[in-house]
């Protein structure tokens, strides 16, 4: 989850947009590097911006035991309000605190939601995409570090649309 750009904080102003290719290399790469890991005994994804890379992962690693850790943390697009836990992981994956988990993000921002998870699934390796320098510290591993001032643009937050050519944008 991270902080969205808004009146109330104006520090965020760069966008990072985000292909399907580019994030499905990003993946591969969290999943290459996470395979030197200790064995996994499954994977949780963290709803809903890490269902797609935990799938990727989760193939790339062949792991079958695929869980859910849903949370929601947006009154709205973008106004966050206090992290909600919605559903938490089965209790067979849960016990022995999370031990032998692999659990998976697209991004750590603030680090609220990984916070959270790791107050319930302490032993849990934590794996994101994507890291700013506040969450950083509270992630086991990642693949790439953005500014906290920058939004990360998804994938699968954006639609297909007409790009006018750069010298037309300029004349205005």
């Amino acid at each position: 989850m991270q902080t969205p750009p808004t009146q109330k904080n104006p520090s965020v102003e760069k966008a990072f947009h985000v292909s399907w290719d580019q994030f499905h290399r990003d993946a591969r790469a969290l999943a290459w590097r996470l395979s030197g890991a200790a064995p996994f005994v499954g994977v949780v994804a963290i709803t809903r911006g890490g269902l797609v890379p935990a799938a990727i992962v989760a193939r790339e690693l062949d792991m079958r035991i695929i869980d859910t850790f849903c949370v929601a943390s947006y009154v709205d697009e973008k106004v966050q309000g206090s992290v909600k836990v919605l559903k938490t992981v089965s209790p067979e994956l849960g016990r022995k605190d999370g031990e032998g988990l692999l659990v998976i993000d697209d991004l750590v921002d603030t680090g609220a939601t990984v916070k959270l998870v790791r107050s319930l699934l302490p032993k849990a390796h934590v794996a994101t995409v994507y890291a700013k320098p506040l969450g950083r510290p509270l992630v086991d591993t990642f693949i790439t570090e953005v500014s906290q001032d920058t939004w990360i643009y998804f994938p699968w937050d954006l639609g297909l649309s007409f790009q006018a050519p750069i010298a037309q944008s300029e004349r205005g």
